[in-house]
């Protein structure tokens, strides 16, 4: 589908917002939800009870600027293949694709992934074996390719979640991969640190500010490598 047809497919069933940020040093048009919260009204009381998924997949968030700064610039991407858990809608792994990555981006959401096609398709990204969106739930990470790295945007909201987060990234990680979570300092983020050193992970903490929406703030990135077996 072209990125036309996509894009008036999704006008058609969504308030549309449309913004340039400076990501990473690109220049990333990107498209979103005008207003998540009218989502919720899409939800039935069934999907609801059985999920409990909120469309958080719908809002663009702060963190994933931060996690595309760090990886791009500090860590260095190109020619690794990454995989993003819970993608919304595809800031970072458009951000890591621009940078010479090659990406699987995820989310639970079909409806994020079709926001991630076009979002990777507006910023000159082919839609092929070096980008591709795949449906995950990261409470059964059932694939058999492990990647360089596993990242992850604002996803530590929930208590629940917390430790599936924590078995996908050890069932997607390369023995000498590294995994990457961004967090705006939750106090919930503390027990995903708990878990991963009780689950043989290294943690090294690095904070970031950033300034989003007039609104200044910290950002913690959480830099997990599987504890070596004789450390």
């Amino acid at each position: 589908m072209t990125l036309d047809a996509l894009k008036r497919r999704l006008a058609q069933e969504y308030p549309l917002a449309e913004a340039t940020y400076e990501v990473a040093g690109f220049s990333l048009v990107l498209t979103s939800v005008a207003d998540s919260y009218a989502l919720l009204d899409r939800l039935s009381p069934e999907e609801f009870l059985k999920d409990e998924q909120m469309p958080y997949w719908a809002e663009i968030w702060p963190s994933s600027f931060v996690l595309s700064e760090h990886l791009v610039g500090e860590v260095g991407v190109e020619g690794k293949r990454c995989v993003e858990l819970g993608a919304g809608v595809g800031a970072v792994s458009v951000a890591l694709r621009k940078a010479g990555a090659s990406v699987l981006a995820t989310d639970y959401s079909t409806e994020a992934l079709e926001f991630i096609r076009a979002n990777a398709l507006q910023n000159g990204i082919a839609l092929d074996d070096e980008f591709q969106t795949m449906r995950l739930d990261w409470r059964d990470a059932r694939l058999s390719e492990k990647f360089d790295v596993v990242c992850a945007a604002d996803v530590l909201y929930e208590r629940r979640h917390l430790l599936p987060i924590l078995l996908a990234i050890d069932k997607l990680l390369k023995p000498d991969g590294a995994a990457f979570v961004a967090d705006p300092r939750r106090q919930i983020a503390k027990g995903f640190l708990a878990l991963a050193e009780e689950n043989q992970f290294v943690v090294e903490t690095h904070s970031r500010p950033i300034v989003f929406g007039k609104k200044a703030m910290e950002v913690d990135i959480y830099a997990l490598k599987k504890r070596a077996a004789d450390e």
